[in-house]
């Protein structure tokens, strides 16, 4: 029986020194997993502090009216969710902002998912924005922040902006829109990218929705490209989406699809019926590697590839 005693103590301390060894072992680990423990503890109830106090202020379903020292309704902005902050502008969220006329009817409609409202009252719009105008044609904008000048009648952006259109998306690195003519102008490099592919590469694109019209013109140089075209204009573009009409202004060089090139001036490019018709009413130069031709008009069917060269054509084989 003394026997069995000590072996079961024997038995006891070799347990004791083992569990020592390994706690010495891992003794890293351990602590490691203590102190991640008590800062994932503490983390969680520092995030507990920041929902409560970064913010001064939240209302759900928020509503604001704006009012003329007459006591006529201007304006109204409406939310679901607003926050204001001690040192940062007020934050609202799912924002719609009206405007209204003298006669209460209603005007200007802009919906964003985000808005900042400044301590002077302006309101600056981010992410995905819609306008609808007081003739009610509506915008589709995308950009990192736009204002709402409201005594001079502006919509503006100093940022990217992409501009949605029913057949093209337009890329530019600004924005200024007049709410009352239905007026837009795109600022610095402007890209286009049509539905149907094709691309236009310009400056400073002014356009107008005015009386449901679509029209978009530039005086800069231009870069049209298509499947099997490249146009080049030296002094701007005009861009009927109406009528699907693009008239590159000016001396314009055409690289066509068959390798090609034609030089005229004035260059109309009918899109529609899903076609690529180019056609110039001035003095047309083509050249290949087998021919040069003179002509005073021209007409040029890219997705066919038949060239017409009309009135006094003279041409040269080689």
């Amino acid at each position: 029986m003394a026997l069995f005693k000590t072996k079961k103590i024997q038995l006891f301390i070799i347990f004791i020194i083992a569990l020592i060894a390994i706690l010495w072992i891992f003794q890293d680990n351990f602590l490691h997993l203590l102190r991640d423990q008590k800062a994932g503890d503490q983390s969680a109830s520092v995030t507990e502090e920041i929902k409560e106090s970064a913010y001064l202020e939240k209302i759900d379903n928020f509503v604001l009216k704006e009012y003329s020292k007459e006591q006529i309704l201007m304006h109204t902005i409406q939310a679901d969710t607003y926050y204001s902050y001690k040192n940062s502008p007020v934050q609202i969220f799912q924002v719609v902002v009206k405007s209204f006329n003298e006669l209460q009817e209603e005007g200007l409609v802009i919906t964003s998912n985000r808005a900042e409202i400044l301590k002077s009252g302006e309101i600056f719009f981010n992410g995905e924005v819609k306008v609808q105008t007081k003739i009610g044609i509506s915008h589709e904008i995308d950009t990192e922040s736009l204002i709402v000048l409201s005594n001079s009648g502006q919509i503006k952006s100093n940022k990217e902006v992409t501009y949605l259109g029913e057949t093209a998306r337009f890329v530019s690195e600004g924005m200024e829109m007049n709410i009352d003519s239905d007026t837009m102008y795109l600022k610095g490099n402007v890209r286009i990218f049509e539905d149907s592919g094709n691309t236009v590469d310009t400056k400073n694109l002014y356009a107008s929705h005015n009386a449901g019209e679509k029209i978009y013109k530039s005086k800069e140089e231009t870069v049209y490209r298509s499947k099997d075209t490249i146009a080049n204009s030296k002094s701007g573009i005009t861009i009927d989406m109406n009528l699907q009409l693009i008239n590159l202004l000016g001396k314009v060089e055409i690289l066509t699809g068959s390798g090609g090139i034609l030089k005229s001036t004035n260059v109309e490019i009918d899109q529609s019926n899903d076609g690529e018709i180019i056609k110039s009413n001035s003095p047309t130069y083509f050249k290949s590697n087998t021919v040069d031709i003179k002509a005073k008009k021209m007409q040029y069917d890219s997705v066919t590839k038949k060239l017409e060269l009309m009135k006094e054509v003279i041409a040269v084989y080689e």
